[in-house]
């Protein structure tokens, strides 16, 4: 068997977790699977490279040397690649917007802004859940725009890598059923929703673990967190079975109404970046701008959002992406 890169990259990932259950969760792989590949890649390497035992797995003399290398190489390959993308997308000379975003309300907007504004050049979209999965492929040249957002001041990821601005900064409201006993509520103290059933969307960042520290603060624990896709959550709630999160610039929709809650105790931010040595970095205040825009349109839309934020003291600290991250 010929050495490949994917097998330093399991060795490796056996001695960062410690043990082959770990590592193999980690990966992915059934821990036989996983025990059977380290199996094939000591024999081409020519000897053991872990001692096991009951307390997990710690590298041999062998299985140093070779991770040794593997944390040499590892990076320089994928330094390599890094590179070689950014080059060729220089060398194409092509304008275009490849944009990664989360399965946020302003994708729409800014790719509708870029394709009116820019109408020869190509406009693609990717999505995911994973913010980290979107940041690591602007990274790698493989999209040139990472729209995301973050709980509160959360750092993004990569920040030492893109450089990342700050679309606008919107409050959480809740989404309750057009029937719920308190739709005509102008606000609501989360304390009055100790009784309900959650849905919200996933996501890797602290946002979980914020709304349950607001819950507790206001003196209780959610019964329930459906965590699922935007169209379910918005079924769960037009059908009465949860109250939702959402963001305030969440459109109008039937069966729906969105309400802010007092004190905003859950903020999100939109954030956008692109690698600094990439070609979208010629374009990317005007493409930060449209973003912007698409931001100012949504928070325009929602009747409730743009009321609440006229009646706001600080209407800069919300709606607006007047400070960088």
């Amino acid at each position: 068997m010929d050495l490949e890169l994917r097998h330093l990259r399991t060795v490796r990932a056996i001695a960062d977790a410690g043990s082959l259950t770990k590592a193999a969760a980690q990966l992915g792989f059934a821990q036989p699977a996983l025990s059977t590949q380290l199996k094939r890649i000591e024999r081409a390497l020519g000897g053991p490279l872990f001692h096991r035992d009951r307390n997990g797995a710690r590298p041999t003399a062998l299985g140093e040397l070779v991770l040794e290398r593997a944390r040499v190489l590892l990076p320089a390959v994928r330094e390599l690649q890094e590179e070689a993308v950014r080059f060729a997308n220089a060398c194409a000379q092509i304008e275009r917007f490849r944009l990664g975003a989360t399965h946020g309300p302003l994708l729409g907007g800014l790719v509708d802004r870029l394709a009116t504004a820019h109408p020869s050049a190509p406009v693609s979209t990717y999505t995911s859940w994973s913010v980290r999965e979107i940041s690591t492929m602007v990274v790698e040249g493989r999209l040139d725009f990472a729209l995301i957002g973050t709980c509160g001041q959360a750092p993004p990821p990569a920040a030492d890598q893109l450089s990342w601005h700050t679309v606008g900064t919107d409050p959480v409201f809740v989404m309750l059923s057009e029937d719920h006993p308190l739709r005509d509520e102008p606000e609501l103290e989360l304390s009055a929703l100790a009784g309900e059933s959650w849905t919200d969307v996933p996501g890797e960042g602290c946002f979980a673990d914020c709304f349950a520290t607001a819950c507790a603060r206001a003196g209780f624990t959610p019964l329930s967190v459906f965590e699922t896709d935007t169209a379910s959550c918005v079924h769960l709630v037009q059908v009465g079975r949860a109250v939702g999160l959402c963001r305030a610039t969440f459109p109008p929709t039937p069966g729906v109404v969105t309400r802010p809650l007092a004190g905003a105790p859950l903020s999100w931010r939109h954030l956008i970046g692109w690698h600094p040595d990439s070609p979208a970095a010629d374009t990317a205040p005007a493409v930060l701008g449209h973003a912007r825009t698409a931001h100012a349109d949504a928070v325009r839309r929602n009747e409730v959002y743009a009321r609440w934020l006229a009646a706001r003291p600080l209407p800069d600290r919300f709606g607006t992406g007047a400070s960088d991250g």
